[in-house]
């Protein structure tokens, strides 16, 4: 079957989703008894629902989410600390308007990354620009892009993100050059964008890490006072998860 040169030109106009809804029109005679309008508003909302998914697939991309996690997969039922209440107010994202923080703590498995994660991708899909970090590697990068000149471009970047998320926080105590990282970009962000922290430190220990009180003032400041907290608690997810595909396994023979 011949192309019609109609689908050719909304190819090259760049408007594909048009361009698709117009080939199932075609291929559909039951749409031959819509009004024009109707068929017209169909092509437009093809194109609109496409340019959509673009977008998002470019957001995620460039927020290189550690898990592939989002808002409707939290598990709310198993008791780790999450008010409900509290965690819709956060899925709503207004925090994200009003460039607050959010710290999230507990020990390892309760599942912290996944929950920055699946905060950040509901992020995305509202249209903000995100990206997530680990911390240790956050400062391997800074330290090679201080070394080649990109130091100061990385900064700027990092500052203009709507919503950054730095995962597994206080690891190892800062060394001097981190203190200054650190606080060079929370000083830029500071009343201007959200950042969520995930640690397996709490909160108040976490000028220990930091491991210089004057930068450890300084760097709290602008991090913990205005934050949102999720201290998880409970038995590792990682733990009931591997148990009940061991159960799973046993009873199926």
């Amino acid at each position: 079957m011949l192309t019609h040169p109609t689908h050719e030109r909304l190819i090259t106009l760049g408007l594909t989703g048009m361009a698709k809804a117009f080939e199932e029109q075609r291929r559909s005679p039951d749409l031959d008894t819509l009004p024009f309008e109707e068929r017209v508003g169909l092509l437009v909302d093809r194109e609109a629902a496409e340019r959509d998914t673009k977008r998002l697939t470019t957001r995620l991309k460039f927020a290189a989410l550690r898990q592939s996690a989002c808002v409707e997969d939290v598990d709310l039922r198993t008791p780790r600390g999450i008010d409900r209440s509290i965690f819709a107010r956060l899925v709503g994202g207004e925090w994200i308007d009003r460039n607050e923080n959010l710290l999230i703590t507990g020990a390892t498995g309760l599942g912290k990354s996944w929950i920055a994660c699946a905060l950040g991708q509901k992020a995305c899909r509202d249209n903000r620009s995100v990206q997530y970090h680990r911390v240790p590697r956050l400062f391997e990068a800074l330290a090679l892009a201080r070394g080649d000149g990109r130091y100061g471009r990385l900064l700027k970047t990092i500052g203009r993100i709507q919503l950054l998320i730095l995962d597994d926080w206080g690891l190892s105590v800062l060394n001097p050059p981190e203190r200054r990282d650190l606080l060079e970009i929370l000083d830029d962000r500071h009343g201007r964008a959200s950042t969520i922290v995930t640690s397996q430190v709490p909160v108040e220990h976490w000028h220990d890490v930091i491991g210089d009180p004057t930068l450890g003032d300084a760097i709290l400041d602008r991090l913990v006072h205005n934050a949102h907290r999720l201290q998880l608690s409970g038995e590792s997810m990682r733990k009931q998860n591997a148990r009940n595909q061991t159960l799973d396994a046993n009873s199926n023979p």
